[in-house]
């Protein structure tokens, strides 16, 4: 097992906080989930909303962050973005493998530069291959010559190439880039359901957590089946239990 992934099955989780609207009602999220999920993960929209300050919430709070922000920019742009990144003390966040080789090696040597200059905690670089809302129609209407699967393993070979420590992907590519990458490398998987079911919900590739987790995921991303749940953190003990199970059926 990779020496920095943790092994308990709680630790695995990772509760999307993509909420709009109030602050407080982030905060009561966290508050309420904190001794439930092993991370915290913060997007576009609560970042968007909150800035850095949610960050800093969550680890007062005394939980992590995986910052997901997606960079996609010109190298020198996403070097820096990533050493903001550092400075901000999140566990792991993530760039688009597709912005090239150039670019995620920038990021990658700017993030181990200033981590070991200012002994700040070296976070894990991830790199996003394929959005879980897309499937092979929605790659061949953008002129990709490749479906899902055949992207999904260049991009991700490209990445672990050019440093990163893991990747994004769908739970149906889990098996894939651990063949392709090899077993120490990270995979971390949204597009994982919960136990009940979620209208409009708008992932097209997806797998439960136990199903996830036995295929290889380290780390899976889950958030409205947790928010939208009448009792959120009963939702998040369901499904480390899951995932303990799922850890329990590797070979």
């Amino acid at each position: 097992m990779n020496t920095r992934i943790k092994g308990d099955a709680r630790e695995r989780l990772i509760f999307a906080l993509d909420v709009g609207g109030r602050y407080e009602e982030a905060l009561s999220l966290v508050r309420r989930l904190k001794d439930h999920v092993g991370m915290f993960k913060v997007g576009k929209e609560a970042f968007t909303l909150y800035g850095p300050r949610i960050v800093e919430a969550i680890h007062a709070e005394g939980g992590e962050v995986f910052l997901d922000l997606k960079f996609h920019d010109i190298p020198n742009t996403v070097a820096g973005a990533s050493e903001s990144a550092v400075k901000l003390g999140i566990r792991m966040f993530n760039l688009h493998a597709s912005g090239g080789t150039k670019m995620i090696k920038e990021a990658v040597s700017a993030v181990r530069k200033l981590s070991g200059e200012t002994a700040r905690p070296l976070p894990l670089v991830l790199a996003v291959t394929i959005l879980t809302s897309l499937n092979d129609h929605d790659l061949e209407t953008l002129g990709f010559r490749q479906g899902t699967a055949g992207m999904m393993v260049l991009l991700a070979g490209l990445a672990a190439k050019a440093g990163v420590d893991g990747v994004v992907c769908s739970p149906q590519d889990i098996s894939s880039v651990r063949q392709s990458c090899g077993r120490d490398f990270i995979i971390v998987t949204p597009g994982v359901r919960g136990v009940t079911p979620v209208a409009g919900d708008d992932q097209k590739r997806t797998l439960s957590p136990q199903e996830a987790v036995k295929l290889g995921a380290d780390f899976i991303v889950v958030g409205r089946p947790i928010r939208m749940a009448p009792e959120p953190a009963r939702e998040a003990d369901a499904i480390v239990g899951a995932i303990a199970a799922g850890l329990a059926m590797r070979g």
